[in-house]
């Protein structure tokens, strides 16, 4: 890079060898992914050499001009985004994906390592200062939205600084014998929680619940449908991806072809158009996880049936009804246990994936996997008229576990 840069130097490889003092060092590439490409130049470009072991044997680094062999090296990177590092560079890379904590985990690593950590940072470790499992649930759920632990530590340092002010400006004997920090007390130290704690969407007529993959962990999607007077067509709002748009495209053309199958009367779509929604419209949403959903959502606003109660759903849609495989269902899954689903629906792709989680994020929970859509109709309604869907109802239930 251009040495006027910041922290732009030459023989940043070289050098970090020599500071090391061995040929076989371990080198660590801090989110690869915020790699800048513009007029100044393409770090891309340098680290595919450096990181190819086909290359790297014959790298030549600027600082020294020779060959330097640097097969012996081992490079590790991360990144928040996969999708942002460049294909070039991401095909010379193994891919480890580390999935977020779930709830327990964190409620354990709070209790175990944050508390006393801050306890002992702000003084407090003389003070009977407690913080009840409950109420770190709450900051988990009220006042943090990740996969990892950055904000929760956050909000559990900003509660023990509160405290320690609170002992240093009063007079000893003015002072209560201990700190029991409950989850009505937690409000006190660090305001209205953001976040609901509970989801603020049920299962209605024209509502479906889906499940999507974040950045900050799994989050179930509330996806709206409405009938509209016609001349319209199909209106899509959300700040929709094209992926999505496409999803609700193939979602409305299925239930089309189905009609018979589903029970749904022809005539609905030449009167009336469909406007499905999906709610938090400032946040953008794309995808095709949510195409089960979709059609859910769809089909209950026709047949004017609500699905059944504490259930969710994820999975592709294919146009004839096949329901694929889809991503991230341990975030998924701890998304609906967090938000008090029973019933959850997957694709029976995602089976031997399921099968590998912990058996605590799904001991809670009644999976049922589905090939095609028309599987899905006895675990989504009560009664679809005289339709007669062949119906495979497949259980899984995780076994109890043993310990965290």
């Amino acid at each position: 890079h251009l040495r006027t840069y910041v922290g732009a130097f030459t023989g940043c490889i070289i050098s970090a060898l020599s500071t090391a003092k061995t040929l076989h060092p371990l080198i660590m590439l801090d989110e690869i992914d915020k790699l800048g490409h513009d007029y100044r130049g393409d770090p891309a470009a340098a680290l595919l050499e450096t990181l190819d072991p086909e290359q790297n044997h014959q790298f030549t680094d600027h600082y020294i001009g020779i060959p330097f062999d640097l097969s012996k090296v081992l490079f590790i990177a991360n990144a928040n985004d996969i999708g942002s590092i460049p294909a070039a560079l991401r095909d010379r890379l193994e891919i480890i994906e580390i999935s977020g904590y779930s709830e327990q985990e964190k409620c354990q690593i709070v209790n175990d390592f944050i508390v006393p950590k801050h306890l002992k940072e702000t003084g407090l470790t003389t003070q009977k200062v407690s913080l009840s499992k409950s109420a770190i649930t709450q900051v988990i759920r009220g006042y943090t939205r990740e996969s990892g632990l950055r904000g929760i530590e956050k909000k559990i340092a900003s509660i023990f600084r509160k405290i320690a002010r609170k002992v240093a400006e009063e007079v000893p004997q003015g002072l209560p014998k201990g700190f029991k920090i409950s989850p009505s007390g937690i409000h006190k130290y660090l305001g209205a929680p953001p976040y609901s704690m509970s989801f603020p969407f049920a299962t209605s007529v024209g509502i479906a619940l889906g499940m999507a993959y974040t950045q900050s962990g799994g989050e179930l999607l509330a996806i709206e449908a409405n009938l509209v007077p016609s001349g319209k067509g199909l209106v899509l709002t959300g700040q929709l991806g094209s992926i999505m748009q496409e999803s609700a495209q193939t979602a409305l053309s299925f239930i089309k072809a189905h009609h018979a199958a589903l029970g749904v009367d022809p005539q609905v779509f030449i009167d009336k158009d469909l406007h499905i929604h999906f709610p938090h419209g400032a946040v953008p949403k794309d995808g095709p996880s949510a195409g089960v959903a979709i059609v859910t959502s769809i089909l209950s606003i026709l047949r004017a049936q609500a699905p059944r109660k504490s259930t969710c759903m994820t999975g592709e849609i294919s146009l004839h009804g096949r329901v694929l495989a889809v991503g991230g269902l341990k975030e998924k899954l701890l998304a609906a246990q967090r938000e008090g689903m029973k019933v959850v629906i997957l694709p029976e792709q995602n089976r031997q994936n399921v099968k590998e989680l912990r058996g605590s994020i799904t001991r809670t929970l009644t999976l049922h996997f589905i090939d095609t859509y028309l599987d899905a109709i006895p675990l989504l309604f009560e009664d679809l008229g005289n339709t007669t869907t062949p119906v495979r109802d497949i259980e899984y239930r995780s076994p109890a576990p043993v310990g965290l």
